[in-house]
Parts: structure tokens; C-alpha cells; sequence
């Protein structure tokens, strides 16, 4: 096994208004893939898939909900979380953890995102 996780869905209210923020502050396009068949707004990040890489999405659909409980996806902060962190308050979203040195880990924050759920960041710097 190459990695623990291999897809995350993050669950969404508004589709646009999710799709705008993690694409302002991640700085990144999400690729539409709706399905109307099942009433389903879905959005992917870009991910390096003929290589294993690990990929995700943000899901608009009735039977999935935005939440502060339960899991924390960490997505890439890329070089350094803060360029990400730096544009979470003006995209909509809300920073409770800043930016945390966690020794040779790296660096993570937390916040919340426009739909209500908690996710974070990580990177080396």
C-alpha cells in the first residue's frame, strides 16, 4: 500500500461557493463532474493519478453534510501553508488553529471552510 488514503469527498452546500473558495486559496482548478442522475454537484482537485497519488472531492448532494465532528482531511499547503492561510478569511472560511509548528512533521493550521466543515493544511514550511 502506497498510501493510507486514496480519495476524500468534502461535503458541501453550495457548490459554487465551495468550488470558489478552495480554488482561491489553494490556488487550483476543480474540475466539474456532475452527475444529475443521482442529484450530485461534484467537483475534483487536481491529482496525479497514473502515479498513485492521492485525489479528492467536494460533494453537493442531500445525503452528505458539512460538519466540524468527525474527520479532518489535511490537504496540501503546498511550499508553505501560509500562501493558503493567507487568503482563508478573505475567500469566506475562518481560521481557528493558525499555522502550528509540529517539529520535523512540517507545519499544520485548521479552519473552517464556507460550508461549515473543518479541514486543515499541511506542509514542510
Amino acid at each position: 500500500m502506497k498510501n493510507a488514503i486514496n480519495w476524500f469527498e468534502i461535503p458541501v452546500l453550495d457548490y459554487e461557493r465551495a468550488k470558489k473558495f478552495y480554488s482561491t486559496i489553494l490556488d487550483l482548478e476543480i474540475s466539474d463532474f456532475h452527475m444529475p442522475e443521482k442529484n450530485m454537484k461534484y467537483g475534483m482537485f487536481p491529482y496525479d493519478m497514473e502515479n498513485g497519488g492521492v485525489g479528492g472531492a467536494i460533494v453537493e448532494m442531500a445525503e452528505m453534510k458539512p460538519s466540524t465532528d468527525g474527520s479532518t482531511v489535511y490537504l496540501n499547503g503546498g511550499e508553505d501553508l501560509n500562501v493558503a492561510l493567507n487568503k482563508v478569511e478573505a475567500a469566506g472560511g475562518k481560521i481557528f488553529m493558525p499555522k502550528m509548528d509540529i517539529d520535523e512533521n512540517g507545519f499544520i493550521a485548521q479552519f473552517l471552510d464556507t460550508e461549515g466543515n473543518r479541514v486543515a493544511l499541511h506542509s514542510m514550511q
